[in-house]
């Protein structure tokens, strides 16, 4: 059996690492922080001119029509330049979201304008106070009307709503279920999304602050908004669990790039920074630090490759599969980007240096598609404990 990328993959991720280094420096990254939205519609230009926009889109709607693990290549890369906007949102949580649950009429109306960086969509899920990603957190409710229906609730965490041209929000529309099913079990009876445009009456978007400036989290607020019978994603209850799962798939991936990337340059640090005549490398606690560091990457590679060839190869192996590769990823980035710093020395903490962006990232997307507890309980039912 080859474990290895394929060639179209290979080349795949030399493209995206070249395109990235010439058109997503740190500094670019860093004026976009700046902005209101972290959306530049130039560097969205070049994304969909390389076909990324539309990498999971299928080809007959204007896309690439690749697979999820292809994505996870895509996403690696854009993982190691911290890439800012709303390409998770739109191009993968959105897309699948549309492409699993989404009626023929909205893959047409909307998936051709995604592929071309003509629109931005976003999936909203996350209620508060208590943040949970399955079914029983969604509260907010979608009540019939004659020609409709009308929402009312609060979405909250929502990545780049406030760019969004559409968004595909979760809505209770039959009773709460009386006990809290995880997510793979069918714990999205009940919930149907909803294709929202931005301009709908009584939506309201509010940025929050966000620990990563890279991205946008955004409150969305539901009073009155009134749509048509057709704005219903006819397959919700049934894909939500397998949107979140490729989304849980997608984070790792970023991920694990961006763990690889601060590695390489803190490595590169310790090779030129000398102190006491020596460079600070050769020192074996700071060699140490390093090895552990591949140590922990290596394993959590293994795992989200399988979790992205998993996805569309072995649907049943998938929920499984994702949740242990986001814990993996997740933790990892985490610990690799503070090992980063301690690498640097006190340069490393500075906002100067670049690994505040590497760390603050990496605690971002620690919660973005479940957290940690979220996603080992899931691992502990289905493994049957």
């Amino acid at each position: 059996m080859n474990f290895a990328l394929s060639e179209e993959q290979e080349q795949l991720r030399h493209q995206a690492r070249e395109i990235l280094s010439r058109e997503c420096p740190t500094s670019r990254v860093r004026k976009l922080m700046e902005s209101e939205t972290a959306f530049d519609p130039d560097l969205a230009r070049v994304f969909a001119e390389a076909g990324w926009l539309g990498v999971l889109v299928p080809e007959e709607l204007g896309g690439a029509g690749l697979s999820l693990l292809d994505a996870v290549v895509l996403l690696g890369e854009m993982g190691r330049a911290v890439v800012p906007g709303p390409f998770l949102a739109s191009s993968v949580a959105a897309t699948l979201a549309l492409r699993h649950a989404g009626s023929r009429a909205q893959q047409k109306v909307w998936l051709p304008r995604i592929a071309k960086g003509e629109a931005v969509a976003t999936l909203a899920l996350v209620e508060g106070p208590e943040p949970r990603f399955d079914g029983v957190g969604v509260r907010a409710r979608a009540r019939p009307r004659a020609d409709g229906f009308r929402l009312d609730g609060t979405k909250l965490f929502v990545d780049a709503a406030n760019s969004a041209d559409l968004v595909l929000a979760a809505f209770r529309v039959g009773a709460p279920p009386r006990e809290a099913k995880p997510a793979h079990s069918g714990g999205f009876g009940g919930v149907a999304l909803f294709a929202v445009e931005r301009s709908a009456p009584g939506l309201a978007i509010e940025a929050l602050v966000s620990l990563d400036e890279t991205r946008r989290s955004c409150e969305v607020r539901f009073s009155n908004v009134r749509v048509g019978r057709e704005a219903v994603l006819p397959r919700s209850a049934a894909a939500l669990a397998r949107v979140l799962d490729g989304g849980a798939i997608a984070v790792a991936a970023e991920c694990l790039g961006g763990a690889e990337r601060a590695l390489e340059l803190a490595v590169e640090y310790v090779r030129a920074r000398e102190q006491f005549g020596r460079p600070v490398g050769s020192f074996q606690a700071v060699q140490h630090l390093a090895a552990e560091a591949v140590a922990a990457i290596e394993p959590a590679r293994a795992l989200l490759w399988h979790a992205g060839w998993a996805f569309e190869s072995r649907p049943r192996e998938a929920p499984l599969a994702a949740a242990m590769a986001k814990v993996a990823c997740a933790e990892v980035f985490r610990a690799v980007s503070r090992t980063a710093i301690e690498m640097f020395g006190g340069i490393g903490f500075t906002f100067e240096n670049d690994m505040h962006l590497y760390f603050k990232r990496a605690l971002a997307n620690g919660t973005a598609f479940g957290d940690a507890s979220f996603h080992r309980e899931r691992v502990a039912q289905l493994a049957g404990f």
